[in-house]
């Protein structure tokens, strides 16, 4: 786990806060688990700003009121969001909340 905080808030910080390269671990498999970490935040934040791409093509196509490009978007963005349900990015409630709320913009489009 990575400590975003200040320090001495959360004892399990594995990084020194300034660098982030250079692991505060003393045994070797502390700092292997802190490598590890890093290298999946990384891949993790990738995936997240992917997902969040997805959803505000949506709403800007709502935005600007284009029916068929919100509707296309809308189901580009339903298995990106998924998806990452099964990847443990985001809980299957804050999907659920987006495809909802994504949902009943497109459907507004209609009315």
């Amino acid at each position: 786990m990575i400590d975003n905080g200040p320090p001495g808030a959360n004892n399990t910080r594995l990084f020194d806060i300034r660098t982030r390269l250079k692991p505060v671990a003393n045994i070797k498999s502390a700092r292997k688990r802190a490598r590890q970490a890093e290298k999946t935040r990384k891949h993790n934040m990738g995936l997240r700003s992917m997902m969040r791409t997805k959803i505000k093509k949506v709403v800007s196509a709502c935005d600007a009121g284009d029916k068929d490009a919100a509707v296309a978007a809308y189901k580009d963005a339903v298995p990106v969001i998924d998806s990452m349900i099964n990847k443990g990015i985001v809980t299957k409630n804050k999907a659920a909340r987006h495809k909802s709320r994504l949902n009943t913009r497109v459907k507004a489009l209609s009315a």
